[in-house]
C-alpha cells in the first residue's frame, strides 16, 4: 500500500478544518444573537428572552470550547505536516495569526466569563456589554482567519527574498488583499445564516412537541426574520464573490461551471457529469448563455474553459463542480424558506402549520452543510497552489513519513468522534431539556450559582 504524504496531509488537514469550521460558524452566528436576545429583555424586561439567553449561552460556551481545542490541534499541524510551507510564508501568516489570539481569542475568553457567571455579580448593562463584547471577538477572529486564508488565495503586498522566503512589505495590502473582502463578508453571512437556521429548527422542535411554545416562537420567528432578510444579501455577496474570483482565479471559475472550452456566450451547466479524462462535462442539462451573463454580466461574454490551462494547473474538477452545486442548492432553499414563512405569515398560520415546522426542523443542519462545501470548493478549488501561483501544496509540506501520517490520521479520527461526539451529545441533552424558568433555574442552583442542599 502506498502512503503518498503530500496526499494524507492534505485529507488529515481537511478532516481537522471541517471538523473547527462548524463550530466557529456557530458561535459568530450565537453570539451576536445572544447580544439582540439580552438587548431584547433588557428593552421588555419579559423573562422569556432571558430564559433564551441562559439556555443558548451554555450552548455557545460548550461550542466555543470545541471550537478552541480543534483550532489549537490545526495549528500544530502547520508545524508536523507543513513546515516548509510554514518557514516560506511565517513573515506573512505568522503576524496575521498572531493578531487574531491577542485581539480576538482574549477579548472572547476574558467576557465569556461574565457571560457565563455574571448574572448576580455585575450590573445589567455591564452584562450586556460583555456579550456584545465577545460577539464583536467572534467577528475579529474571523477578520483575521479570512485575512490569513484570502491572502494564501490572492497574496498581495509581499516579496520573495532568498531561499523563496516571504518578507512583508506592505500589511495594508496583506491584510486587505483582492479577495478578503468578499470571503469577509460572505463567511460572516453564512455565519449568521447557519445560526439562524439551527436555532429556528430547535423551534420548530419545540412547537412539534408542544413544548417551550413561547420561547419556540421568539426562536422560530427570529430565525424566520434571517432567511427573508439576509438571504438574498448573502446570494448578492455570494455573485459578487463570484466576479472577484473569476478576476484573480479563474481556473477555479472553469472547474466550478465545469466548461472544458473557451467560449463567448456559456451555457450555465446546471447539473452534469465533468469527466477529466475525456474532458467533457457528461450528461449536461444547460441554460444557454446564463454562465457568461452571470460571471461576466453579458450575454455572449467570454468565459475561459478548462483546456486554457495545462492539466497540472488544474485542481479536481469533480469536488469542485458537485461542492459548489450543494452550497448554491441550499441558499435557495434558504430564500425558498423565507418566502414560505412571509406567505404564512400574513396568513397567521407561520407558528401553526406543521409541514413548515417540519421543513424547518429538516433545513436544521443545513447551514453547516453548505459552509463546508463552500470551504471545499475555496480550498480544493486553489489546487494545486498552497499560495495561489506562486507555491505549489507539494513544495510545502514536511519531510514525514506517509505511514507515520495516516497513523496519526486514524488517531485523530478517533480521538474526535470520543471527544466531539460526547460535546454534541452534551448539547443534545441541553437542547432537549430546553429553557429553564428562572424561578426553578434560582431554586435548583441558588442565587449565586451553587447547587443547594437537598436537606
Amino acid at each position: 500500500m502506498e502512503f503518498d504524504p503530500t496526499l494524507l496531509s492534505r485529507i488529515q488537514f481537511a478532516f481537522t478544518i471541517s471538523f473547527h469550521i462548524i463550530f466557529p460558524s456557530l458561535t459568530i452566528g450565537l453570539a451576536s444573537w445572544l447580544a439582540v436576545v439580552e438587548g431584547l429583555w433588557l428593552k421588555t424586561g419579559d423573562d422569556i428572552y432571558q430564559e433564551i439567553y441562559k439556555l443558548w449561552v451554555k450552548i455557545f460556551a460548550v461550542t466555543f470550547g470545541m471550537g478552541v481545542v480543534s483550532g489549537v490541534v490545526m495549528s500544530y499541524q502547520f508545524g508536523t505536516n507543513w513546515s516548509v510551507f510554514s518557514d516560506r510564508t511565517g513573515n506573512v501568516l505568522g503576524p496575521l495569526l498572531a493578531f487574531e489570539v491577542l485581539t480576538a481569542f482574549f477579548l472572547e475568553s476574558s467576557f465569556l466569563g461574565i457571560m457565563l457567571f455574571g448574572w448576580e455579580r455585575v450590573t445589567r448593562s455591564m452584562h450586556f456589554i460583555s456579550t456584545i463584547i465577545v460577539a464583536l471577538g467572534t467577528v475579529i477572529s474571523a477578520f483575521w482567519i479570512l485575512a490569513a486564508n484570502s491572502w494564501m488565495q490572492t497574496p498581495a503586498g509581499f516579496e520573495i527574498q532568498s531561499g523563496n522566503i516571504f518578507h512583508p512589505v506592505n500589511w495594508l495590502e496583506i491584510i486587505f488583499n483582492p479577495s478578503f473582502p468578499y470571503r469577509f463578508m460572505h463567511m460572516v453571512t453564512a455565519a449568521y445564516l447557519t445560526t439562524a437556521f439551527f436555532v429556528g429548527g430547535i423551534g420548530a422542535w419545540y412547537l412539534l412537541k408542544k413544548r417551550h411554545l413561547a420561547h419556540a416562537r421568539i426562536m422560530l420567528g427570529m430565525a424566520m426574520l434571517m432567511a427573508v432578510f439576509v438571504t438574498p444579501v448573502q446570494i448578492f455577496l455570494g455573485d459578487l464573490h463570484g466576479i472577484n474570483t473569476l478576476k484573480h482565479q479563474p481556473v477555479k471559475v472553469s472547474a466550478i461551471e465545469g466548461i472544458w472550452e473557451t467560449k463567448k456566450g456559456a451555457a450555465l451547466v446546471l447539473l452534469g457529469w465533468p469527466d477529466s479524462t475525456t474532458e467533457t462535462t457528461e450528461y449536461a442539462v444547460e441554460i444557454p448563455k446564463l454562465a457568461s451573463l452571470i460571471l461576466t454580466h453579458d450575454p455572449n461574454g467570454e468565459v475561459k474553459g478548462l483546456k486554457a490551462w495545462p492539466k497540472d494547473e488544474r485542481p479536481s474538477i469533480l469536488p469542485v463542480f458537485w461542492s459548489f452545486r450543494v452550497m448554491v442548492g441550499i441558499g435557495l432553499l434558504m430564500a425558498l424558506t423565507g418566502l414560505m414563512a412571509i406567505i404564512l405569515y400574513f396568513r397567521k398560520a407561520l407558528f401553526t402549520t406543521k409541514w413548515f415546522q417540519f421543513w424547518c426542523l429538516a433545513m436544521t443542519p443545513t447551514g453547516f452543510i453548505a459552509i463546508l462545501a463552500g470551504w471545499f470548493v475555496t480550498e480544493i478549488g486553489r489546487q494545486p497552489y498552497v499560495v495561489y501561483g506562486l507555491m505549489r501544496t507539494s513544495e510545502a509540506t514536511s519531510p514525514v513519513l506517509g505511514q507515520h501520517i495516516f497513523l496519526s490520521l486514524l488517531a485523530f479520527i478517533i480521538v474526535y468522534a470520543l471527544v466531539f461526539g460526547a460535546g454534541i451529545y452534551y448539547i443534545a441533552k441541553l437542547i432537549r431539556k430546553g429553557p429553564l424558568p428562572i424561578l426553578k433555574e434560582e431554586e435548583v442552583y441558588g442565587s449565586h450559582g451553587l447547587k443547594k442542599p437537598l436537606l
